[in-house]
């Protein structure tokens, strides 16, 4: 699709953008539109809601997986809340109209470059982590993910023959240092605000980009953040360090590649899919207002779909990452992080982290319990 001037579309900055997609999205999205009703309600806050299709439900009804219609109204959103796309029932679909090009448009179009997911281990879960409580409990760590570069959009790609009857498959690792600076600065900002530690992760003793890396990511931390710690570490040394002793790491920033497999790595030290958010955000314009998008870090999850035993808590932190970095409501997030660890510590858990004398809930009536504990 072409840009449409899409940098001329004015975002109107209490809008949020509901694309609830496929499989448990629909359910986990639905209480985290009784989040925002009760926020409307009881806070006074004017959030205006748009629900749409995006996924597979859209290339069902349109046979593609976002209309531009849909595209058009992210445009205008502060804020969108995806919930998840995709399944086998749309396997056999052509590429370019698979669910998942429904999120790789809205990332790529909305110019969303810095993917923020946070691993957060509850005390309440230590033991649902396969490594050991000391080495996992109370970790909390945000992993910054370069999200518009590198390896999956560098041209060029594709796989062609070549002599002997072989081929040959294609990829190009390609950074410039414009797009290495902008997501750094997005680290260094976030660690003032955390640990105000920033681990920079790279191959640069392989790679030329990752030379590239390390230098533009030294050169902005010498010019604009001496005040805040910075270490480079190999890629692969980072993934073995974040099982031998993850809570060293604060903030760690790297490439769309490595930080595509670290984030997994991390999120599963927690133990828990299911409570895990993440963010995608844009430049702020000159009127300070930028574009992101929320979803949780869990698939569709099409096997429990419809059952009423998804884990609302993924979306719903999600939400209060919206609140903190869309919408600038650092109290209502606060507040809406600390209902969910109520509840957590009462002993409710949805079907996926059940354990031993905790109460099962259903996805409603855990949404309904951190409602309660927002008073």
């Amino acid at each position: 699709m072409k840009n449409h001037g899409s940098s001329m579309i004015k975002v109107k900055k209490r809008k949020i953008l509901l694309l609830p997609g496929d499989g448990i999205g629909p359910e986990v999205i639905s209480e985290v539109k009784k989040i925002i009703n009760w926020f409307n309600d009881k806070r006074s806050l004017d959030f205006e809601i748009d629900e749409d299709l995006a996924g597979g439900c859209s290339y069902d009804k349109h046979g593609t997986p976002i209309t531009d219609e849909v595209f058009y109204k992210a445009l205008e959103s502060a804020v969108i809340m995806l919930g998840a796309v995709g399944g086998p029932k749309w396997d056999g679909v052509e590429f370019s109209k698979k669910p998942e090009r429904a999120l790789l448009k809205l990332r790529k179009e909305l110019k969303l470059f810095a993917n923020l997911r946070p691993a957060i281990c509850f005390k309440q879960l230590v033991d649902a982590s396969t490594l050991k409580p000391e080495i996992v409990s109370g970790l909390d760590i945000m992993i910054v993910r370069e999200l518009t570069g590198g390896i999956y959009f560098g041209e060029p790609r594709g796989i062609k023959p070549i002599e002997n009857g072989e081929r040959k498959g294609i990829n190009t690792h390609i950074y410039t240092s414009s797009e290495i600076i902008r997501v750094a600065r997005i680290a260094f900002d976030l660690a003032k605000k955390r640990s105000n530690k920033v681990t920079s992760c790279e191959k640069s003793n392989v790679m030329e980009a990752g030379q590239l890396w390390k230098e533009e990511v030294q050169s902005l931390h010498d010019k604009e953040y001496k005040d805040v710690e910075l270490k480079h570490m190999l890629a692969d040394n980072c993934s073995m360090q974040l099982l031998r002793n993850p809570k060293q790491f604060d903030v760690i920033v790297t490439d769309n590649l490595f930080g595509d497999m670290l984030s997994d790595q991390a999120s599963m030290l927690t133990g828990s899919l299911g409570l895990l958010p993440s963010a995608s955000l844009g430049a702020k314009n000159k009127d300070g207002e930028m574009r992101a998008m929320y979803e949780p870090i869990h698939g569709s999850a099409p096997d429990i779909a419809g059952k009423g035993i998804a884990n609302p808590i993924a979306s719903i932190l999600s939400f209060a990452m919206a609140l903190r970095y869309s919408l600038e409501l650092d109290k209502e997030a606060d507040t809406l992080e600390k209902a969910v660890q109520i509840v957590l510590n009462e002993g409710l858990r949805t079907k996926d982290i059940l354990s031993k004398g905790a109460k099962e809930v259903s996805t409603s009536e855990m949404g309904d319990a951190i409602i309660s504990k927002l008073q």
